[in-house]
Formats: structure tokens, C-alpha cells, sequence
């Protein structure tokens, strides 16, 4: 019985190492595309964010195509580890539906709208990803990303609290941890990139300041600190994300 156990556990560690190993090269021919993919929606949603509907248009126009052709080519027969995803085709359609939703907001210049929309795009993707046990750079992006979104919006509320400089800082906190992984797991061809290492630098720099004001408990400088968070993880998320 002792035998049949340690075979049993033999067995499951070696089939865990071989599904980390698949995972973290995460090379299939779906996944790639994604990224590749990935590209002109992050210009779609940087647009979007602008006052420029021409140039909104475009970018979605582009993103929709892209997407299109992804999901021509995989809709029907996936790659593993999506071969057994049986809401592959559900999400593709999604995606679908966010791009066409977007572009009928753009053309009613509703340019905040549709960025808003597009958002719902990128959550898609990670799921897509994250229920086939598929992890890239995007995704620690992502998570940083999330926590950022939290502070902007909820910080000038929790300055007003009793405490409020320091639940922020264990917010920024969050922040600086995961602005350190976003180097820690960029992929070797990233971190060897000089325009990479430039804007994550200035990821860092960004929490790095908040953490500074936060000490000073002066909420002028809070503020202005918060501020300029944005700007340097926008910058990265369009080049790189």
C-alpha cells in the first residue's frame, strides 16, 4: 500500500511538472495569435481614450479584424490546451460582440463609452487563458492594472478616513509588489529591450513617489502623486502590455 502511494504521488508530481513546464512556455499557435491580437486592441483602447473619433474608428476597425481572423482560423479546432475549452467559441464570440458594441459607441461619439466597453475584452482574453492554465506577461499587466484602477478611484475617498494615508499605503503597497513583477516576469526579450526597461523604470518610480508623499501625510502631495500614476503604466500597457 506504502508503495502504491509514493507511485501515486511519483506520478502526480511528474505530471504537474510537465503541465508547468507546457504552460510556461505558453508557445501554442492560439495563444500567439492572442498576443498578436492583443496589439491593436491596446491601440483601440488607447484611442478610445482620447477625443479623436477618426482615429478611434480605425484602431477598432483594425482590432476587429485581427480578432476576426483569430477566430476564423480557431472557432472550430483549437489548439491544446484549448482543445477541451467547450466555451472557446462562446468567448471568441464575445470578443466579437465587445469590438462591434464599441464601434456603434465611437460612431455615436461615444468615445468614453466605448472605452468602457473595450475593457470588457481584455477580462474575455485572461479568462480565456486562465481556465486553460495559460499565463503571459499580459496578465501580470492585468493585475496591476486592477489594483491601479482600485486606487485611483477609491483613494480620494479613503484619504478622507480616519487612517486614510495608511490604508493607502498598504494599497500602494499592493501596487509596488506587483510593479516589481512586472519585470520579474517579463519574458528575457522584454527585460533585454532598453525601451521596455525605460517605461517599466518609470512604473516603479511612479509608486515609488506615491509611497514617498504618503509618508509626508500631506494630501496635496498624495494627490498629486496619484496623479502621475497613470501616465507611465498607460505608456507600458500600449507598447508592450
Amino acid at each position: 500500500m506504502k508503495n502504491r502511494f509514493n507511485l501515486r504521488l511519483q506520478a502526480i508530481a511528474l505530471a504537474a511538472g510537465s503541465l508547468l513546464a507546457f504552460h510556461a512556455q505558453a508557445g501554442d499557435a492560439l495563444t500567439d495569435a492572442m498576443q498578436a491580437a492583443y496589439a491593436p486592441y491596446r491601440v483601440a483602447l488607447f484611442k478610445t481614450n482620447g477625443e479623436s473619433q477618426d482615429e478611434s474608428q480605425q484602431a477598432i476597425k483594425q482590432a476587429q479584424e485581427a480578432w476576426a481572423k483569430l477566430s476564423n482560423q480557431f472557432a472550430a479546432k483549437a489548439p491544446a490546451p484549448y482543445d477541451r475549452d467547450t466555451a472557446l467559441a462562446t468567448s471568441l464570440s464575445d470578443v466579437s460582440k465587445v469590438y462591434a458594441k464599441a464601434s456603434e459607441q465611437v460612431n455615436a461619439k461615444q468615445l468614453a463609452a466605448a472605452h468602457e466597453t473595450l475593457e470588457a475584452a481584455r477580462d474575455i482574453m485572461a479568462d480565456m487563458r486562465h481556465r486553460n492554465n495559460v499565463v503571459v506577461f499580459s496578465d501580470h499587466m492585468n493585475a496591476y492594472h486592477s489594483e491601479m484602477e482600485k486606487l485611483l478611484i477609491d483613494g480620494p475617498k479613503i484619504m478622507t478616513k480616519a487612517h486614510g494615508m495608511h490604508l493607502l499605503s498598504a494599497q500602494a503597497g499592493v501596487l509596488a509588489y506587483l510593479s516589481k513583477r512586472l519585470t520579474s516576469e517579463a519574458p528575457a526579450n522584454l527585460n533585454g529591450n532598453a525601451e521596455f526597461r525605460k517605461l517599466v523604470i518609470a512604473v516603479d518610480l511612479s509608486i515609488a513617489a506615491l509611497q514617498a508623499a504618503l509618508l509626508t501625510d500631506n494630501f496635496d502631495a498624495v494627490k498629486d502623486a496619484m496623479s502621475k500614476v497613470k501616465k507611465p503604466y498607460s505608456q507600458l500597457f500600449l507598447k508592450f502590455g
